[in-house]
């Protein structure tokens, strides 16, 4: 985020509409805003991020002129997060709170413990620093997680906690 505020810093508007198109993986090319092939009016945009139309567009503008941020935006994909639809597709849904986000290796600890539990995992995905400031880890998995990995996975290296959603 500081290469980006360091682009937009003076311009906190412009900066909310980056947070965005960051936040929803909307990329930019060709002078306007896509979410894949799809491209979005910059008054939709502006409605998101509380903002003026006319802000989108210099925004835009600013990403487009400056290669560094380009490189960014040009690349950002937009990626369907299977939490919210768990239930109906006889998913389970835990997320890990880490106790310090910078501990390599925490992952692979909760992977190996569902590994060898024999389930499958669907989707893993590192959120964005909620409000405790720190990444959660969300994990899909198919079926019903029984107690006992749940259990292992508290105990496991660098957790803090698990919600069950």
């Amino acid at each position: 985020m500081d290469r980006i505020q360091k682009y937009f810093g003076r311009h906190p508007s412009q900066m909310a509409v980056a947070r965005l198109l960051l936040s929803q993986g909307l990329s930019v090319h060709d002078g306007y805003i896509w979410c894949g092939d799809i491209r979005q009016a910059d008054t939709s945009v502006a409605e998101a991020a509380k903002v003026d139309r006319r802000v989108v567009r210099s925004a835009v503008e600013r990403i487009m002129g400056e290669p560094e941020l380009l490189a960014l935006y040009s690349k950002l994909r937009c990626m369907v997060l299977l939490s919210d639809v768990a239930k109906e597709l006889g998913c389970s849904v835990i997320e890990v709170i880490p106790t310090d986000e910078k501990v390599p290796g925490i992952m692979s600890g909760i992977m190996d413990i569902i590994f060898k539990a024999g389930i499958n995992v669907k989707q893993a995905v590192v959120s964005e620093p909620a409000d405790d400031g720190q990444s959660h880890l969300i994990l899909i998995t198919e079926g019903e997680m029984p107690g006992t990995v749940i259990s292992a996975v508290r105990e496991s290296f660098g957790v803090a906690s698990v919600i069950i959603r």
